[in-house]
């Protein structure tokens, strides 16, 4: 027993060196093609889902515009119907009458407006005469 008892006491040397392995290139040029395609895939989610989004916004936006529009040609309306209301002959009869004091012409409130009778224009020997 002392023979093992002496193999124990004996402290061994055990080296603590890093293991060095060898770079496996199969395997880098795989992680690479693998890391291409899938950067490939996202790229292609990534764009497929951005035009949905904007598809999505531009329907959103032309309910919008398709709304104010609705609403302008209402507002549109009633300001042409405004518009027909105050340009009724009785409205402005009334208007006249009350608020500018006009009165109605009398048979004899007449007048004859002449027209004036055009003369020929001068002819160009005339004007070098003068």
């Amino acid at each position: 027993m002392k023979a093992e008892a002496f193999e124990y006491a004996i402290k061994k040397d055990v080296r603590n060196n890093p293991i060095v392995r060898e770079v496996d290139r199969e395997r880098h040029r795989e992680m690479l093609r693998s890391l291409a395609v899938g950067s490939f895939l996202v790229a292609a989610l990534v764009c497929l889902l951005w035009r949905h989004n904007e598809l999505v916004f531009s329907g959103y936006g032309i309910g919008t515009i398709r709304a104010n529009r609705m609403a302008q040609e209402k507002i549109n309306e009633q300001l042409r119907v405004e518009i027909e209301t105050l340009k009724s002959l009785p409205r402005l009869e009334e208007f006249a009458r009350r608020d500018l004091r006009m009165v109605d012409p009398g048979p004899d409130d007449h007048g004859i407006i002449e027209r004036a009778v055009p003369s020929d224009p001068p002819s160009s020997s005339d004007l070098a005469q003068r």
